[in-house]
């Protein structure tokens, strides 16, 4: 392969970033690609921001559910002190009140037989709180979209879960060969209790202590919750398919988190490089047990996470199957995405970091069209990892 060319790589991004903008309405973007040493970094953006200013590489955005992979880590940092054990049910951490019967199929309740690392994994068989449909009704986040924001307490989440929706598969033997998964938000609702149980603080609180103020997240909080940092730029508008939304309450109420690119990959190089963690062992254990995600067969299941995408220990690997490039393959990428567009990725292969989000709730499915690109650029353009 010939040498680096940065220039063709920045015209290439910058290409690729307008071509993600244009086809979406207010043309709001952002892409940034960083190689581990740092010696590559570019940032695009396109658009303007909730106020009304252009969006700039600092400018925060929703992470949706990108978040799951600093709570799996978070999660995991507590295993290792001995907060927690990843193979003791829910039903150790959290009150009878909130758990009994979510996971009852019409004989039993098998909620006592999910454990931590069935969350973790999607192996639980929970029904997803916020996408399933309730027999003969909207599901919620139609609700929300249709007749706009509102507050939940995680009591009403486990009551909607509980008593209008129905389990997926039992809470899987995670030992056999043929495990199911099935993404579902409960899972990691359920997760965020537990690590505020067990550490008797709020979870803002928590990524402060653990991840933001360690690893210098100077632009990541939780809106309603927390400030960030430092002084930060206003967010990006989130939209759907192209309309402003506006949902503080129900983003307040799920415990989410706002970011930049720049912190986002500062997590992830952390994450890959064996910060974090006590132990390497736990990190090749969140990287390993890869299941593959089924086809989707019903409504909910098409506005998730599914096949071909992996899932480890609240972590994503995503590669598009050697059938569909059999001349060119795709290098596998580690990370997560969010439904609004966002995605967080490290390519082991290339010791690339990418991430970036379009801010909409209509636009899971980009990031797995979007990353695929940014790779087949850096080969195109002779990029080799700072190691070869």
């Amino acid at each position: 392969m010939g040498q680096f060319n940065k220039k063709q790589t920045i015209d290439l991004l910058e290409a690729l970033l307008h071509g993600l903008a244009k086809g979406r309405a207010g043309k709001r973007a952002i892409l940034a690609v960083e190689s581990g040493d740092k010696s590559f970094r570019w940032t695009g953006t396109s658009g303007h921001s909730a106020a009304g200013e252009a969006v700039v590489a600092n400018t925060p955005f929703f992470i949706a559910s990108i978040d799951k992979l600093y709570n799996a880590t978070i999660a995991l940092m507590l295993a290792e002190r001995g907060k927690l054990d990843v193979d003791e049910s829910i039903c150790h951490y959290l009150p009878d009140t909130l758990v009994r019967g979510l996971h009852h199929d019409g004989r039993r309740d098998r909620t006592a037989e999910i454990t931590l690392r069935h969350l973790l994994t999607h192996t639980s068989g929970l029904a997803e709180w916020l996408e399933d449909y309730p027999k003969g009704r909207p599901s919620l986040v139609e609700t929300v979209l249709q007749e706009g924001d509102r507050a939940l307490t995680v009591d009403e989440i486990a009551a909607h879960v509980r008593d209008r929706l129905r389990p997926h598969f039992p809470p899987q033997k995670l030992t056999g060969s043929r495990v199911r998964v099935r993404y579902s938000d409960t899972n990691f609702v359920l997760l965020v209790e537990v690590i505020e149980a067990v550490t008797g603080l709020p979870l803002h609180e928590i990524h402060r202590q653990m991840l933001h103020e360690p690893l210098g997240l100077q632009h990541s909080y939780f809106p309603g919750h927390n400030q960030a940092l430092a002084p930060t730029s206003t967010p990006m508008m989130l939209c759907v398919n192209g309309e402003p939304l506006h949902i503080p309450l129900l983003i307040q109420s799920v415990k989410g988190i706002y970011s930049t690119a720049a912190d986002m990959m500062s997590f992830m190089r952390h994450l890959m490089q064996w910060d974090l963690f006590l132990e390497q062992k736990t990190l090749a254990t969140m990287r390993s047990g890869w299941r593959r995600f089924g086809f989707p067969l019903d409504r909910a299941a098409l506005r998730s996470p599914n096949w071909p995408i992996e899932y480890g220990m609240g972590m994503m690997r995503f590669r598009i199957p050697r059938l569909f490039t059999p001349l060119t393959p795709m290098p596998a990428v580690l990370g997560h995405t969010g439904s609004t567009g966002c995605w967080l990725f490290y390519c082991p292969d290339l010791d690339i970091l990418i991430s970036g989000t379009v801010e909409d709730v209509t636009a899971g499915a980009v990031p797995f069209r979007t990353v695929p690109k940014v790779l087949r650029v850096l080969s195109e353009s002779g990029y080799q990892p700072p190691d070869k």
